[in-house]
């Protein structure tokens, strides 16, 4: 018997994947009008016999558990969050660091030889980054390690965190007096006073303002900082505001060392920042609604606490050191973090199919089936991955099953900004709405990856898109996407 031809087969499968994501209204819809029929046939009079032969307490269970059922559900049931607006900071020309320059700055460095100015130089090249990122301006003297000073760092605070919020609070109209909350993200620079303190005191805030300040969680903090403010909300009156601030001040965290692995994040990590406003009610322009915020640490586990590890070198310098087994680790962080995300957004028929992978492989031994891996393509319409470095998306989209258009937005966010660590989920954001790709009701999947070693994931609902391209990419988003080789000659 032959077999269906592929467009049959194809359409029977969608088919089935339908009536399975729409059981319940497949099985309620059929009910409900059988009973309609039913009331129908009976008509008024029967039916009004049968009310007065009915006991009071029937009547007054039938009524009084649905309307105490719905009560508690609407008492009990999480509250709103939503977006109102977001603002990335801008990088300027006058910041820019093309590879020769990188490089040429790094010759100044005394202990760095010519063996390590090779492996920086073939890092860089298949990076991933363009010709445009930025560091900070301590970063373009020579020596840049010599001006890497406590003031130099709080002058890139400055810049960055208040040119971020300056554009947010003018795209939203809100006053710095009308925020609640204030988290603030960044993991490695924490000053005194700190940076809810320098913002509060810069934009004249409430004093009954809350604010945390949130470090040493890595780049994954952003998301953090998002379900922290989630919580916060949920317990607020309705109207409150939140304010979010990711950052990763890179000033003081320029290693002078000659180790592999600690020089890897003076090639990846780049200047950048952004600030999101959230509230607790839709009332003024909200553009999109949180959905679910999901965490994983994963620092139980002695080689994942250690995969991205703050410390010194034999000669004392302090950098970050990036385990060789870091993808590794990061690969099995997303598996958790997806099973506990699945259930939550997959439909129906994913579910079901990754359940019965699941028990096939229990009842007949892992060799003979496949571990199927759920397509979140099917839940979400956008995926913003943490441009963390090439590896890193690669992985994901392999991962995933994603395509390229998929993973644009974090392909480029790392070509043209770098890894801006816990901010840069905000910069592929602001790229796919400056593309017009964004549409209302899109669903979008954020996934960040930080120290600890942990996996976070967000996931929003487009209430409004962005009505123009203004924003981080406002002089570059015509010349993108743009061709990125596997190793990149300058």
């Amino acid at each position: 018997m032959s077999s269906p031809p592929p467009l049959l087969a194809k359409g029977l499968k969608a088919v089935c994947r339908r009536v399975v994501d729409n059981f319940l209204a497949v099985v309620t819809v059929p009910l409900a009008a059988a009973a309609l029929v039913a009331a129908a046939r009976s008509g008024p009079e029967q039916l009004a016999g049968r009310l007065r032969e009915a006991r009071p307490v029937h009547l007054f269970l039938g009524a009084f558990l649905p309307a105490a059922a719905a009560t508690v559900y609407f008492l009990l049931r999480p509250r709103a969050v939503y977006l109102v607006d977001y603002a990335c900071f801008r990088t300027a020309p006058n910041c820019r660091v093309p590879f020769s320059a990188f490089l040429e700055h790094a010759k100044q460095v005394p202990v760095l030889n010519e063996r390590s100015i090779r492996f920086m130089t073939k890092l860089l090249e298949r990076s991933g980054l363009g010709e445009e990122t930025c560091l900070p301006p301590a970063h373009h003297y020579i020596p840049p390690y010599k001006y890497c000073t406590l003031e130099a760092a709080r002058g890139e605070v400055e810049l960055v965190v208040f040119s971020a919020l300056d554009d947010l609070f003018a795209k939203t109209r809100v006053s710095p007096a009308a925020v609640d909350i204030l988290v603030v993200n960044c993991s490695l620079f924490c000053p005194t006073p700190s940076f809810v303190d320098m913002i509060v005191n810069r934009y004249g805030m409430r004093p009954d303002v809350r604010a945390v300040h949130l470090s040493g969680m890595g780049c994954s903090a952003g998301l953090i900082s998002v379900g922290l403010a989630r919580n916060l909300l949920q317990v607020a009156p309705r109207g409150t505001r939140a304010l979010v601030v990711s950052t990763e001040t890179i000033t003081p965290n320029y290693y002078i060392g000659s180790e592999r692995a600690m020089l890897l994040p003076n090639c990846l990590f780049r200047i950048g920042g952004a600030a999101a406003l959230l509230s607790n009610s839709p009332a003024g322009g909200a553009r999109f609604r949180l959905r679910h915020v999901v965490r994983t640490l994963t620092g139980a586990q002695d080689s994942a606490y250690t995969c991205v590890f703050q410390e010194e070198d034999d000669r004392g310098n302090v950098g970050i050191n990036l385990n060789k087994d870091l993808m590794t680790i990061a690969g099995n962080a997303l598996k958790a973090n997806i099973t506990a995300m699945g259930p939550l957004v997959l439909p129906a028929s994913e579910q079901l199919l990754f359940a019965l992978s699941f028990i096939a492989r229990k009842v007949f031994g892992g060799g003979k089936f496949r571990p199927y891996i759920p397509d979140f393509r099917t839940a979400f319409d956008h995926f913003c991955i943490h441009a963390g470095g090439r590896a890193v998306i690669d992985e994901l989209q392999r991962s995933l099953n994603l395509s390229d258009e998929q993973v644009e937005a974090s392909r480029m966010a790392l070509h043209r900004f770098g890894n801006t660590s816990s901010s840069s989920l905000w910069y592929e954001l602001a790229y796919i709405e400056a593309k017009g790709r964004m549409r209302r009701g899109d669903r979008v999947w954020m996934i960040g990856f930080g120290s600890g070693f942990k996996c976070n994931s967000a996931a929003w609902e487009c209430i409004e898109p962005a009505a123009n391209a203004q924003g981080p990419w406002a002089t570059s988003i015509h010349r993108y996407p743009v061709d990125i080789p596997d190793v990149l000659k300058h």
